[in-house]
């Protein structure tokens, strides 16, 4: 399986990568131990030039086209930002500005923050998830904030396990299915030949007429509001 890490911290050493790095050792972990996971992190902050240019020029640089396949491939994304102005970051939203629309659809994805105060968590509900359910992304029911005073208090080691359980589990499911759609009964029989489709007998009614559907009959509303006109 393939995790895609992408870090949005600026500062060098950061609470996001922390956060980031913590996150992808537990989803590993609990996707089945050590090298059953190949993790790649994106370090925004090294693209940033090539974000730039591929915003004002609609074409990536060698190293952003690589981290935007990486994303695109990947059975799951850990996506963490810093929070600037009470929301993600320039750079976190530009990322996925030049990544293709369609890339994240149907994709595992595990969104966390990290900030100066508790007060800005709800950045994960009102920012990030509905960018990444816009996106088309399976977000995972637990998100991760991490304040300052979160770090070595108790609560952030739990919700980091929780967030990297519900990750893995959709990851297994998605490789898992992947697996039997690619088997040799997944698009014909043993015997070569493609499965038999099922043949539903419909009816074509008169035009302006009642419709048979699933054992009731439809009337069309045309139908419907004529009834209703005084006579």
């Amino acid at each position: 399986m393939r995790l895609v890490v992408v870090s949005a911290g600026l500062s060098v050493p950061s609470s996001t990568r922390l956060l980031a790095d913590r996150l992808a050792t537990a989803v590993s972990d609990r996707a089945g131990g050590q090298g059953a996971v190949d993790v790649r992190v994106v370090e925004l902050r090294d693209l940033a030039v090539e974000i730039a240019h591929n915003l004002t020029t609609g074409f990536p640089g060698p190293a952003l086209a690589s981290a935007l396949d990486a994303v695109a491939t990947a059975d799951g994304l850990v996506v963490v930002t810093p929070v600037f102005s009470a929301s993600y970051s320039g750079l976190f939203k530009s990322f996925f500005d030049v990544l293709d629309p369609e890339a994240l659809t149907g994709r595992p994805v595990l969104i966390a923050a990290t900030g100066g105060s508790a007060r800005h968590s709800l950045v994960l509900e009102h920012a990030l998830r509905p960018l990444f359910s816009y996106l088309r992304a399976v977000v995972v029911p637990t998100g991760v904030y991490a304040a300052s005073e979160d770090w070595g208090a108790e609560g952030l080691a739990e919700r980091i396990e929780r967030a990297a359980a519900e990750l893995a589990g959709l990851m297994r499911g998605l490789t898992a299915g992947a697996r039997v759609a690619a088997g040799p009964a997944g698009s014909a029989d043993r015997a070569g030949s493609p499965p038999e489709s099922v043949q539903v007998p419909v009816s074509v009614p008169a035009p302006g007429g009642p419709v048979g559907a699933g054992g009731f009959e439809v009337i069309p509303f045309e139908q419907q509001l004529a009834a209703l006109r005084p006579e």
